[in-house]
């Protein structure tokens, strides 16, 4: 593709600042840093875009912790609102439209208009072909963020952009800390870039039909099975030798009609799809908290849940475990009622 350039004036731009500002504060307006740069928000901003423009800025140092999510232990790097998740967003102002024509069209995970629902729809397509999907090749990439290599992510970066002066403050970021660091805001676009191009030598030389990538979860689904277990040894040798990358050694070949296939926290049977095990566990635990202790927090979790059921074919679960009571405040849930609804549950 072709490469971009003269990037960085529109990044140091003052209005591209504020519009960075505005949008990095969203769902974070309680925090004590946003607050401040709110009540008199132009001096820390034009802060921001001269020390960009002067190739002043440097990363903060991270705050360090560990969080548990879906059963696997994560590393999580924080850094601080200002002056670096603002300048985040200044990158992402400028380089979200140029990388989105990298991805191919099933790529999910932290991309605008390619939510889980939207993976849920692709993937009810793909099983409609009920012969070319008898089959599914379900794998990962073993410790995938804290394994990508600098030298590769940078060179894959320079594949769409040439402007020198963007690539130093990208190479900056990445040379913050090690592999992709979990919490920063352009580190979901950096993991979509370091495998983007492997995406693109699946469906284009391997011509791959049924394929569909979030994050480091990849699914592949054919009619052979002996075609996808000569597909994972090629993609084994393929994020090997380029990538640096390996896979987990759980990888599975299985036919999905009978099996299902677990992937964006669904399970899909081609006739039908359930929510995973797991968080149909979690809306029982919560469906028994509703009923015990009924609040505006509780509330929240029903209405949330009742979503994810919504994109499945939930609705025995949710007659069996959800309070009847809870029917009525869940009748109208959506745009205006939400707030009528969490008002009622208190």
């Amino acid at each position: 593709m072709k490469r971009s350039g003269n990037l960085y004036d529109k990044i140091c731009a003052l209005e591209n600042v504020r519009l960075a500002h505005r949008k990095a504060r969203r769902g974070k307006g309680h925090y004590r840093e946003v607050r401040q740069i709110n009540a008199a928000p132009d001096e820390p901003l034009r802060r921001i875009a001269r020390m960009l423009a002067q190739k002043a800025f440097k990363t903060s140092d991270y705050t360090v912790f560990e969080r548990v999510e879906c059963g696997k232990r994560r590393e999580i790097y924080k850094l601080p609102y200002y002056p670096d998740r603002i300048v985040h967003h200044c990158i992402m102002n400028i380089l979200e439209p140029i990388w989105m024509r990298v991805f191919i069209r099933d790529t999910y995970g932290s991309l605008r208009g390619r939510g889980i629902h939207d993976g849920v729809r692709r993937m009810r397509e793909f099983l409609r072909d009920k012969d070319g999907t008898r089959y599914c090749l379900k794998m990962d990439v073993k410790k995938f963020y804290p394994s990508v290599d600098h030298d590769i992510l940078k060179a894959i970066l320079r594949r769409s952009i040439k402007c020198q002066d963007t690539l130093w403050l990208l190479d900056s970021i990445i040379d913050s800390a090690p592999g992709i660091p979990i919490g920063n805001y352009v580190s979901q676009f950096f993991g979509n870039l370091y495998l983007a191009y492997f995406d693109h030598w699946l469906k284009e030389s391997l011509q791959v039909i049924y394929y569909a990538r979030y994050c480091d979860d990849l699914v592949i689904l054919d009619a052979d099975k002996n075609r996808l277990h000569d597909l994972r040894s090629q993609i084994e040798t393929y994020l090997a030798d380029r990538l640096n990358l390996r896979l987990k050694e759980n990888w599975q070949v299985f036919p999905t009609r009978t099996r299902g296939i677990d992937f964006l926290g669904y399970r899909f049977f081609g006739s039908h799809t359930l929510i995973r095990r797991r968080i149909a566990a979690r809306f029982k635990r919560a469906a028994g908290e509703f009923q015990r202790r009924p609040n505006r927090h509780n509330l929240g979790a029903m209405i949330s849940y009742r979503g994810w059921l919504r994109h499945a074919d939930g609705h025995n679960l949710w007659c069996r475990h959800a309070p009847r009571d809870l029917e009525c405040l869940l009748a109208a849930v959506g745009g205006r009622a939400t707030k009528s609804l969490k008002e009622a549950a208190c």
